[in-house]
């Protein structure tokens, strides 16, 4: 279901209501779930994503959350991780809750705009990190992932189809590691690209890939979390081991592990 929220503005003065749409839910406004399935299975062919070769999900959200489309690369439902489906919806959401376009305060750290993938949560999420906690909130609404409110769960085979029971409402969660990415047309945010189920170096990887075939990367001057602009929302691979064992501290704050087979994220294609 496609829907679509209305602002009323007028002026008093002169009796008048204006009804305008800046389509914050409206679906219509992304790529269809045909489209993001084309672009999921071309992302997940494409040589140099590191990783384990494994198919995966892929979920689109609107500007308030919505889930738009959820699709999957491989040829039925359990081609990929089932686990990741639900995590690909939770790394949308994720990236467009805590991602700006244009339209922030001129005298903000970042007047152009935050971009923010969840592969730049990683660290600054752990204990004694600036966002500590951040991932225990806003939780993923179960009853939407499966459609189980009413106690007759929606049959698997709608998974990843048009008729995904997550179409149409909100998953909520927080996501922090790679996978989630904003989107964006001429420097506005127009929601947000989940992809999981392989490692989460090779699921950034694959977001970063559909986002650009769906010209869905117009970041223009909005800017990431070091200030930088290009390729502002990357993933970054700054955390220098501990000593001591345990996780070792990301040099900005903002860095994500290494994985098995890691890519190297500056064969990405660059950002419109």
């Amino acid at each position: 279901m496609n829907m679509q929220r209305w602002v009323i503005s007028g002026s008093m003065s002169l009796g008048l209501i204006m009804l305008t749409c800046p389509a914050f839910a409206d679906c219509s406004a992304l790529p269809s779930w045909s489209q993001l399935r084309s672009a999921l299975m071309s992302a997940v062919a494409t040589k140099g994503n590191g990783g384990l070769g494994f198919n995966m999900w892929g979920t689109l959200v609107a500007n308030d959350g919505t889930v738009c489309a959820v699709a999957f690369s491989g040829s039925n439902y359990t081609s990929q991780w089932l686990g990741s489906r639900v995590i690909s919806a939770q790394k949308a959401n994720t990236a467009n809750d805590f991602s700006l376009g244009t339209g922030t305060p001129g005298s903000s750290a970042f007047p152009h705009g935050l971009a923010l993938s969840t592969a730049n949560l990683y660290s600054a999420v752990q204990p004694g990190g600036s966002l500590y906690g951040l991932q225990h909130s806003n939780p993923v609404d179960t009853a939407v992932a499966y459609d189980n409110d009413n106690g007759s769960p929606a049959s698997a085979s709608e998974f990843g189809t048009a008729n995904d029971p997550m179409v149409g409402l909100r998953i909520g969660g927080v996501n922090v590691f790679g996978g989630g990415l904003g989107l964006y047309q001429g420097g506005v945010k127009v929601g947000g690209v989940g992809v999981s189920g392989d490692t989460s170096c090779t699921d950034h990887m694959v977001a970063w890939r559909v986002r650009h075939l769906l010209n869905l990367d117009g970041l223009g001057p909005v800017q990431g979390v070091s200030g930088e602009t290009g390729l502002p929302d990357n993933i970054i691979f700054d955390i220098k081991p501990n000593p001591d064992g345990g996780t070792g501290i990301s040099a900005g704050g903002f860095g994500h592990p290494t994985c098995l087979n890691n890519p190297n994220p500056s064969i990405l294609p660059p950002v419109h």
